[in-house]
């Protein structure tokens, strides 16, 4: 006879759970909590242990990631990165060293020594230290400036007629360019490490963007046309200081009928090749595992068909030369060198950091790490100093290798080591195989790499629609850097661009806020905004301004002079009111809640009290409930709202200067991040709207 036994009796009860938790008292908490200090007393030679643990994982930041590198996740993509950076960083070693006027070995020895550096003491885990055409056309035209061919001409009897001649003695010169080259990166590396060291990194904010990329973008134009010579083969000389662009490019079509048909065609080849390997990986760059190295491959190849055609000696086209095996010994640099060079050391090293900073910065923000500057300053300082002993000219990053670096997988400064080691590999062994390399090859790889730069041109249309200033500095910049040279160039940019700051942000007032806005202290916020800014009967409030309001209707505004708002003061009895001139037409009051970290419905219906006679909204549809309604439920604001999430009143002030129209009279809004956060007004990537539909679509597109 069947029996139906029930699952729920034959289980055994579940257990139950048991949890325990220590029981505290007050004296518990106030000796073990409340004054952690007290319970262990340190010994000095403990806290020293500890300044010192300390010192050494900020001076060495790979004490503080190396230990816990996760091998399994990481090693496979730092491989890789590794492999395609060095790879690349071959032939563009090789190629700058020509834009130095050294030769081409001491580019790959820049590849090397600074890379391995960088790896102990950079805090970027991203970026490709080495070689970069701006730097290196820097060098090199402080080297031709101190070491002219013409210094170095001797007569000679001509192997073909047995006449004397004059000639360059060329070993003579490369060594003095490489003794200047050398020095030079001393400097540099001194100036970077004693700026670190007195924590200046930050220096590089002065050199806004606009500056930097017209900068870059004039010495792009510099590095393309030296590099015409090289491509078809004609034979000038090189020329530095001002106008020397010009000079440059008068040379070249001077003695453009010397053109030498092999250089140019093998050059002209390899440059479409190049630039359709470029668009092919940026086409296909999420299908392809990695990018295919066109760099590597015209080299290979092209010094395959100059070895078996003997093209030097047949066609005379321009090989690279010797490359000694091995790496050379330490040395002491020429210190006697040095008056000359300290000014252009100091841009050089500026430059450099800028370079490097930026684009350390951009890779930490996307990868959700943080760069310290002052270390960047430091690493970048002992990675020249230190390998300048070594025989290696100034470096910084490069964009093209580090956007390679990242693209195939690199998540820390091992891909970079792994870089280094394969330049080793080549310095040390195999380097005789690219003597027969064509210059022609390396001006061509150096060309197609200076596309990047020349798309910065694309700048000028966007500054014109949203920054006037910000337009006039590129322009400066990239007009002073190619007619008077890089380092004069970017002495006058610079000088023009902290002008630019100097001049006074007419018709803009702000009104700062140290606390919330809701229901215990919304009177007093709008009393205080109509004591300091909205004028009584009198319109007496010490100095005064007017307001262009909708109406055309003149008030007084009690402002200082730098947009903060002042205490109301009698005429008479102020020396500070003697000094201080009338102010221009005020269009703009922002209102700056960067402190402000809530606000509830009775402080967003008081800022309708200082809508009406005085301001109002850009657009009128907008009212303060609205306002309200899309701070709580994530709704978008209108388009001709513009809500400015600053933290300081310069970026205010330079913002609405370059996109509120002059001849309007509005309210704007200055939100604290932590109040978009907490609200979700805005959504995090689109957090400035435009006060207009045409720049809300150009700030957002």
């Amino acid at each position: 006879m069947e029996q139906h036994v029930n699952l729920s009796e034959v289980r055994p009860p579940p257990t139950p759970y048991r949890l325990e938790r220590p029981v505290y008292d007050e004296a518990y908490l106030h000796s073990q909590l409340l004054h952690p200090k007290d319970r262990s007393p340190k010994t000095v030679r403990q806290r020293l242990a500890k300044q010192a643990k300390a010192i050494a994982l900020s001076f060495l930041p790979i004490l503080t990631w190396l230990p816990s590198y996760p091998v399994k996740e990481y090693l496979f993509g730092d491989l890789v990165s590794g492999l395609s950076t060095g790879v690349m960083q071959l032939p563009q070693g090789l190629a700058y060293a020509m834009l130095a006027a050294v030769p081409p070995v001491y580019g790959l020895y820049s590849s090397f020594y600074p890379v391995l550096l960088y790896t102990f003491f950079g805090t970027s885990r991203h970026i490709s230290i080495g070689t970069f055409a701006v730097i290196s056309l820097m060098i090199g035209g402080v080297a031709v400036r101190e070491a002219p061919d013409s210094r170095f001409t001797i007569q000679a009897p001509n192997a073909t007629n047995g006449t004397y001649g004059d000639f360059i003695d060329t070993e003579a010169r490369d060594a003095r360019r490489v003794e200047i080259a050398v020095v030079l990166t001393t400097m540099v590396g001194l100036i970077q490490l004693v700026l670190g060291l007195l924590r200046f990194g930050f220096v590089a904010i002065y050199l806004t963007e606009p500056l930097v990329r017209g900068f870059t973008t004039a010495a792009a134009i510099h590095v393309f046309i030296s590099q015409f010579k090289y491509l078809l083969g004609i034979k000038t000389d090189r020329f530095s200081g001002p106008l020397s662009v010009l000079y440059s490019l008068a040379a070249v079509l001077t003695n453009i009928a010397t053109t030498n048909l092999t250089t140019m065609f093998l050059g002209v080849v390899c440059v479409v090749f190049l630039y359709g390997v470029k668009y092919l990986n940026e086409r296909f760059k999420k299908k392809l595992p990695v990018p295919v190295p066109g760099e590597i491959i015209v080299v290979i190849v092209c010094t395959g068909i100059s070895h078996g055609l003997s093209l030097s000696d047949n066609y005379q086209v321009d090989v690279v030369g010797t490359i000694p095996t091995g790496l050379l010994p330490p040395s002491l640099p020429d210190f006697s060198l040095v008056p000359n060079l300290v000014a252009d050391s100091v841009a050089i090293a500026i430059v450099g950091f800028s370079m490097g900073i930026s684009l350390a910065k951009i890779f930490a923000l996307k990868h959700g790490y943080s760069v310290d500057g002052n270390q960047e300053l430091i690493a970048m300082g002992l990675c020249n100093f230190v390998s300048s002993f070594f025989q290696t000219f100034a470096i910084t990053c490069s964009m093209s290798r580090s956007l390679v670096q990242e693209s195939t997988g690199g998540r820390t400064q091992i891909a970079g080591l792994l870089a280094s080691f394969v330049v080793l590999v080549v310095v040390v062994a195999i380097g005789f195989v690219f003597q027969p390399l064509p210059q022609t090859v390396l001006a061509a790889i150096i060309m197609v790499n200076l596309l990047g730069m020349f798309k910065q041109f694309r700048d000028i249309p966007g500054l014109w629609r949203t920054s006037r200033i910000e337009l006039t500095i590129w322009v400066v910049a990239f007009v002073a850097s190619v007619l008077l040279g890089l380092d004069l160039g970017l002495l006058v940019a610079l000088g023009f661009a902290i002008l630019t700051v100097a001049v006074e942000c007419k018709g803009i007032k702000i009104f700062h806020s140290n606390s919330s806005i809701y229901f215990a202290n919304s009177d007093l916020y709008v009393n205080a905004l109509k004591e300091k800014v909205i004028p009584d009967d009198d319109g007496d409030l010490g100095v005064t301004c007017e307001v262009v309001s909708g109406d055309d209707s003149q008030n007084h505004m009690d402002v200082q002079q730098n947009g903060l708002v002042a205490e109301a003061r009698p005429e008479s009895d102020s020396e500070e009111a003697q000094f201080l001139e009338p102010l221009g037409p005020v269009h703009t009051l922002i209102l700056d809640w960067t402190p402000v970290n809530f606000i509830d419905t009775v402080g967003a219906k008081a800022i309708k009290l200082v809508r009406g006679p005085y301001f109002d909204f850009y657009s009128t549809t907008v009212h303060s409930e609205h306002f309200y309604k899309m701070l709580r439920w994530k709704r978008s604001f209108d388009a001709h709202v513009l809500v400015l999430v600053m933290w300081n009143f310069a970026e205010c002030q330079t913002f609405v200067m370059s996109h509120c129209p002059e001849n309007t009279t509005s309210l704007f809004y200055a939100l604290s991040w932590q109040m978009i956060k907490e609200y979700a007004a805005v959504d995090v990537c689109t957090f400035i709207a435009g006060c207009s539909s045409e720049y809300f679509q150009e700030i957002l597109g």
